[in-house]
């Protein structure tokens, strides 16, 4: 049985293995391992800015969910922004994402969080179902992005 648990930097080359398998599914994004591995660092080295939380069966993990931190001028409260759940293929369709998803809304609640925000494909129907299914739902705001040049 699967078992949820914080990130650690042991646990970086696996999560870059699941990025990639997420990033390969998202128009907006490409797999870079090692853009991967610095961000990953990062967040894990300072929990204050956010948490990853893996699902893992014993030694592999199979599953994972970034949580970042911020404030909400209109909540006036701390607010999560949920990026990265992915589940590898192989342990879809048997509750593996649901265990990840409710793990990771109980540490934004227990973290203070008033909300939990997160961004997914127009065209990934099935993951906007899994998350309506999990009570969120559609927002009106759409989301714009201004890039620099590396």
């Amino acid at each position: 049985m699967p078992h949820v648990r914080e990130a650690t930097l042991d646990d970086i080359p696996q999560l870059c293995d699941l990025l990639t398998i997420l990033f390969t599914q998202e128009a907006d994004f490409q797999p870079d391992s090692a853009k991967q591995s610095q961000g990953l660092r990062q967040i894990i080295e300072h929990p204050e800015v956010g948490r990853i939380l893996v699902l893992h069966d014993g030694s592999t993990v199979i599953g994972m969910v970034n949580l970042l931190f911020t404030i909400s001028t209109a909540l006036g409260k701390r607010v999560a922004i949920l990026e990265d759940m992915i589940v590898h293929p192989d342990w879809r369709g048997g509750g593996a994402g649901s265990t990840l998803l409710k793990e990771a809304i109980a540490l934004a609640q227990a973290s203070g969080c008033s909300r939990i925000t997160l961004l997914s494909d127009r065209l990934n129907s099935s993951a906007i179902r899994f998350y309506q299914r999990h009570g969120f739902t559609l927002s009106d705001m759409v989301p714009l992005r201004l890039l620099f040049p590396e």
